[in-house]
């Protein structure tokens, strides 16, 4: 057999190898994650806040300022206390903090402070709106697992009908193995989970096919918007935590995109308390 024979085959090997670890690695986090998002309270609070601090030490890694340690230690700390802020469910505790959290962190980054700034921002939008969408008694539960299906089923839809129907790529620049074939792969199969959801009576039929279609975008638009940043700093991956899957930014720049967005169009319908109820209830 040739070199080249070999080649392919061993590319083969590797990318089922890979499949089998992502598929076994989801099995495992996907029921703890639903179990956690259905406990809520406080063991939802202290995830999200530990996820947000990986999120913004990650992002300091990618763009080269981990070693300062001063906006490392200020933004963990921010962070930290946001998280607790939002624990004792005292939001107007919580955002002050983040946003002094924004102001240090940017001060402390001296000539990469938009940087270091922009991942703290990124970091803290994904704690407030975790927080934020589940924090409704009656409705934070069916809302953030809508979500977080929207984003699973965008992710699926787009690798599997990506890889099995090929074409054109998406934005190759920056995603080279994206297709439109898988942009609209997981967007049809992220309107399938809002069936779903309108099947089983939460929520209606129309409302909630534009809101799967909108948080289907802007998954995909995240997931994007995190491939650009680490090809601007020629990062491949963002950390290697999460078997299959890369690090924490890499399996969740989809939910952090979708769930800003949602938390912004629930508080903007439901208030700060009612933030499910705004996304769910028409």
């Amino acid at each position: 057999m040739s070199d080249n024979s070999r080649a392919p085959a061993a590319a083969g090997d590797s990318g089922t190898r890979n499949l089998v670890t992502r598929a076994v690695t989801a099995l495992v986090l996907a029921p703890l994650a639903i179990g956690i998002v259905y406990a809520g309270g406080w063991f939802w609070t202290v995830l999200v806040t530990a996820v947000s601090v990986g999120i913004f030490i990650e992002w300091l890694m990618i763009v080269g300022a981990r070693d300062n340690l001063r906006v490392l230690g200020a933004g963990v700390g921010a962070l930290a206390i946001t998280g607790l802020c939002l624990g004792f469910e005292r939001y107007d505790g919580a955002l002050p903090f983040a946003l002094l959290g924004l102001v240090v962190v940017g001060y402390l980054g001296g000539e990469q402070r938009r940087w270091t700034a922009s991942g703290y921002f990124y970091a803290v939008a994904a704690l407030l709106a975790s927080v934020l969408v589940r924090a409704d008694a009656e409705w934070g539960f069916a809302a953030l697992m809508l979500v977080l299906l929207v984003v699973w089923a965008a992710d699926i839809g787009g690798y599997f009908a990506g890889r099995t129907l090929g074409g054109p790529k998406l934005w190759p620049r920056v995603s080279p193995k994206k297709t439109w074939a898988g942009a609209i792969g997981g967007f049809v199969l992220g309107l399938c989970v809002a069936s779903g959801f309108a099947v089983l009576g939460y929520g209606n039929w129309g409302p909630l096919l534009a809101l799967a279609a909108l948080l289907s975008v802007v998954s995909q638009l995240g997931d994007l918007f995190e491939s650009a940043v680490k090809r601007q700093f020629g990062v491949k991956d963002s950390s290697q935590i999460i078997p299959g899957h890369g690090g924490l930014m890499d399996r969740l720049d989809g939910y952090v995109a979708a769930v800003v967005a949602a938390a912004l169009f629930g508080v903007a319908r439901g208030g700060i308390e009612g933030a499910g109820r705004g996304l769910m209830m028409w």
